[in-house]
C-alpha cells in the first residue's frame, strides 16, 4: 500500500509563502506521520538560472519603489489572472509543471502562492484529475488567488472567507484554518530556562525582526531602542541583510552587552519564547508565529498591500500597535520594565492567547489537510493509476527522477 503524498508548491517572492509551505509540511508530518510531503519553489525548480534574477529584481523594486508595488497591488486587487496571463506563465516559466506532477503522482497539490495555484488550475482545466487546495498566506486575499478549479481554500480569518464569498467563491469551498506555522511554534517554551540556554540576561526582552530580507529602521527609532538597552534587552534578527548587520555592528550605539545582533537563524521559535515584545514588519507568517506564541507586537509602518491589511487585522484585534513615532517604543518599553518589577504578564498573553485556541489553533491547518486527505467515509491509501487525460507526457523532467 503506497503512502499518501502531498505536493506543496510555492514561489520565491519574499520568504513567507515558502515558509508557510514548509511549516504545513512539518505540521502534516506531525498530525499524519504516514503522509509524505514535498515542498517545491516551482519557478526556481524549473528555471534555476532565471528565477533568482526575477526574485532579485522584485526585491530591489520593493526596496527602492515600494509605492509602485503598492500601486500594482491595488489596481489589480479585485482581478484574477486572466487567461492570457495564465497561458503566458505556463508557456514561459512553468512549461514542465505537468511532468513534475506526473512523475511525483501526489494525492493532492497544495499551493501557497498565486502563481503555481494558477498553473495547476490551468492543468486541471486540461484534464488533470487531482484535488487542489490553496493556502492564502495573508490576512487579506488578492484577486490573483482565485481560480474556479480550487477544491478548497484554507484561509486565516472569517474576514478573508467573506472576501472570497463576495468574489463568488462557494462558501463550502472555504475553510478557516489560520495560517500554518511550524510545530516548533505550537507550544511555548520556558522563558527563563531558554534565556540561560541562549546566553541572554533574564530581563525584559524585545525581539526585532524584519523577515528573511532584514529589518530597516529610521534613526529616531534606533535611538529610542538603544536608549533603553540598560533596562530592556534587544535581540535583532536581521535575516539575510548582511549590509545592515555589518553596519550595526560597527555603530557605537549597538556596542552594549544587552544587545544581540543575529543574521539568519533557525531559532526564531526560541527567540520568541524568550521575548516580551516583537517589533517587526507585519508579514503574515511572522505575525502568525507571534500570535501562536502569545507575543505582543509593534509594527514598523507597513507597505500598502498585504502588509497593510495584515497590520490592520492585528491592530484591530488588539494584538499589536503601529510605531507611528518613537514615543510608541518608549511607552511600550516603559510598560515592560514596570511589568517586570511587579511580575505581571502582558494583557495579550493572559487575555487572548495563553492556552486559548479559540483565537488561533496552530494545529488547525495541518489537521484540515489530514481531514481532506482522509475523509471520515474512507481513508485514502492509493492514488489513481492515471491522473492525466489531456495527453500530457509522462516522461520525467530532464530525464532525471524527482525524489518525493
Amino acid at each position: 500500500m503506497r503512502k499518501p503524498r502531498v505536493l506543496l508548491l510555492s514561489e520565491g517572492f519574499g520568504t513567507g509563502h515558502t515558509q508557510a509551505a514548509h511549516a504545513l509540511a512539518h505540521g502534516i508530518k506531525k498530525v499524519s506521520p504516514h503522509v509524505h510531503s514535498r515542498v517545491i519553489e516551482l519557478g526556481k525548480f524549473l528555471n534555476p538560472t532565471v528565477a533568482p534574477l526575477i526574485f532579485s529584481a522584485y526585491r530591489k523594486t520593493l526596496s527602492v519603489q515600494p509605492k509602485l508595488v503598492s500601486l500594482l497591488y491595488r489596481t489589480q486587487y479585485n482581478k484574477s489572472l486572466n487567461g492570457f496571463t495564465k497561458l503566458a506563465l505556463h508557456r514561459i516559466f512553468y512549461t514542465q509543471t505537468a511532468q513534475v506532477v506526473s512523475q511525483l503522482k501526489p494525492d493532492a497539490v497544495i499551493c501557497t502562492h498565486p502563481f503555481p495555484n494558477a498553473v495547476i488550475s490551468r492543468l486541471k482545466r486540461q484534464g488533470l484529475n487531482i484535488p487542489l487546495y490553496t493556502v492564502v498566506t495573508d490576512y487579506d486575499v488578492h484577486g490573483t488567488w482565485i481560480n474556479p478549479e480550487v477544491n478548497k481554500y484554507l484561509v486565516s480569518t472569517p474576514q478573508v472567507k467573506a472576501l472570497l464569498e463576495i468574489r463568488g467563491v462557494d462558501p463550502s469551498h472555504i475553510q478557516i484554518t489560520g495560517i500554518p506555522v511550524h510545530p516548533d511554534f505550537w507550544e511555548a517554551g520556558d522563558k527563563v530556562k531558554l534565556r540561560e540556554e541562549m546566553g541572554l540576561q533574564n530581563m525584559p526582552t524585545a525581539l526585532l525582526m524584519g523577515g528573511g530580507w532584514g529589518l530597516s529602521f529610521d534613526e529616531d527609532h534606533m535611538k529610542a531602542l538603544t536608549f533603553w538597552a540598560d533596562r530592556v534587552q534587544l535581540v535583532f534578527c536581521l535575516g539575510s541583510n548582511e549590509k545592515m548587520i555589518a553596519k550595526m555592528k560597527e555603530m557605537p550605539c549597538f556596542q552594549h552587552p544587552n544587545i544581540r545582533i543575529l543574521g539568519y537563524t533557525r531559532e526564531v521559535s526560541k527567540l520568541m519564547d524568550v521575548s516580551d515584545v516583537l517589533i517587526t514588519k507585519p508579514g503574515g507568517m511572522t505575525c502568525t508565529e507571534a500570535l501562536a506564541k502569545g507575543l505582543p507586537m509593534l509594527f514598523i509602518p507597513p507597505i500598502a498591500g498585504q502588509e497593510e491589511e495584515n497590520c490592520e487585522y492585528f491592530v484591530q484585534a488588539g494584538y499589536g500597535q503601529v510605531i507611528h513615532s518613537a514615543d510608541v517604543i518608549t511607552n511600550r518599553f516603559r510598560q515592560l520594565v514596570e511589568q517586570a518589577s511587579t511580575q505581571t504578564e502582558s494583557p495579550l498573553n493572559v487575555a487572548h492567547i495563553s492556552g486559548n485556541h479559540s483565537v488561533y489553533d496552530p494545529k488547525c491547518c495541518a489537521q484540515a489537510v489530514h481531514n481532506l486527505l482522509f475523509p471520515t467515509t474512507a481513508e485514502v491509501t492509493t492514488t489513481s493509476v492515471e491522473r492525466f487525460t489531456a495527453g500530457i507526457a509522462a516522461t520525467s523532467l530532464s530525464g532525471t527522477r524527482i525524489p518525493f
